[in-house]
């Protein structure tokens, strides 16, 4: 018996040993000159858009061709080992800034921080809108095309419907990603709380890589219960893994062409946590709740952030480090967000995200022709849009 385990031990010291042993952003916005006669001819288009529309906004890519995996588990509670502070190296803070709240859309409210001069250059990312929609208000018929959107519900319901006849509803805790390729037109309502309460959530729009711009349209939703949840720091860490990986638990399919990674982490009082991101990618975190404490490791200078805030972290690096004090109220939550920059130029103009002038010039005349793509947005209207009180 003895030998036995003599044996064991040394196995395993070999097989460590072997192992250790083992040998900026560069996208650029181009602000549009129309001239006046194209002016003249989509200026009735224009103010539809910036009246209707949200302006300025996971791991490979996919072919156009392929569909991502359907889910084949449900959701997933794991505990894991309290967080080792010096296993990666910190990301550093680049700034840190108060997402203000302006009016959207039609009678809705948001808190853009993404998309804004405080931070306009941040591929892939185009906006990300922290939104608020009473019933009466909402974001009726309106196009989009080279782009990505992804919707996180946070609490109410939004209906969708576009002029393909797809339809349908998010609730709390689930997630849409719809890709606009080519072209789409579509609506997005609040639905009716009983209480009369806002829907609230998160709208991300992602730059498609430019091969991808002219891809057909497409949906594809998350429910809530097949997002991943992982623990750690003795329970007083969640992290819902809606897409990317958590101490080791994948999310459970890739939703978007552009690779992204999606985090809602909540952190109890006393709580702390090290979340790896892929290194030289663009990584964010935006504050929902309580106060977080993000700092650059273990000793190292903290930075105390409230609600409605957000974090733009340094490319190099592997790791982000989030606290909450022992003495706080509540917990602190926000959603972690890190995707791969695209080497392209980006030139956008309310809902058209493209690579030239000359591109979007022909979104304008293809959506006013309804032609390469937005054939189906002649005469037609969305159900719930017509809903819409003013």
């Amino acid at each position: 018996m003895k030998n036995f385990f003599l044996i064991t031990l040394i196995s395993i010291f070999v097989g460590l040993c072997s192992i250790f042993l083992l040998p900026n952003d560069i996208l650029q916005v181009a602000n549009l000159n129309l001239n006046s006669d194209l002016r003249n001819n989509i200026s009735t288009l224009t103010t539809q858009l910036l009246n209707y529309t949200k302006s300025n906004i996971l791991n490979t890519y996919l072919s156009p061709q392929l569909e991502p995996q359907q889910p084949t588990t449900t959701n997933t509670h794991i505990i894991t080992p309290p967080p080792t502070y010096n296993m990666s190296v910190p990301r550093l803070i680049r700034k840190i800034f108060l997402a203000t709240e302006q009016a959207e859309g039609a009678g809705a409210r948001v808190r853009r921080s993404i998309g804004t001069p405080q931070l306009r250059n941040f591929s892939p990312f185009l906006m990300l809108d922290h939104f608020s929609i009473r019933p009466g208000a909402g974001f009726p018929d309106h196009p989009h095309r080279g782009q990505e959107t992804i919707t996180y519900l946070l609490q109410g319901g939004v209906d969708h419907e576009d002029f393909a006849g797809n339809k349908g509803t998010i609730s709390a805790g689930d997630l849409q990603f719809m890709t606009a390729g080519r072209g789409i037109m579509h609506a997005e309502m609040p639905r009716q709380n009983p209480d009369g309460s806002a829907n609230v959530g998160l709208q991300l729009w992602v730059d498609l890589p430019k091969e991808l711009k002219s891809c057909e349209p497409r949906y594809r939703d998350l429910k809530a219960e097949e997002v991943p949840t992982v623990e750690t720091d003795e329970g007083k860490v969640k992290v819902k893994v809606i897409s990317g990986k958590s101490h080791g638990v994948d999310s459970v399919k890739d939703l978007a062409y552009t690779p992204v990674w999606i985090l809602d982490v909540e952190i109890q009082p006393g709580g702390k946590v090290v979340q790896e991101v892929p290194e030289g990618w663009n990584a964010f975190a935006y504050t929902l709740e309580g106060t977080t404490i993000f700092s650059s490791g273990e000793g190292k200078e903290k930075r105390t952030v409230d609600q409605f805030h957000n974090v733009v972290f340094e490319p190099k690096g592997e790791a982000v480090y989030a606290e909450v004090d022992a003495g706080a109220e509540k917990p602190g939550r926000f959603v972690l967000i890190a995707g791969t920059p695209l080497d392209q130029q980006v030139v956008q103009y309310g809902p058209f995200v493209l690579n030239s002038q000359e591109e979007v010039y022909q979104a304008f005349v293809d959506y006013q022709t309804h032609t390469n793509g937005f054939e189906r947005a002649k005469g037609w209207r969305s159900e719930i849009g017509k809903s819409m009180t003013h």
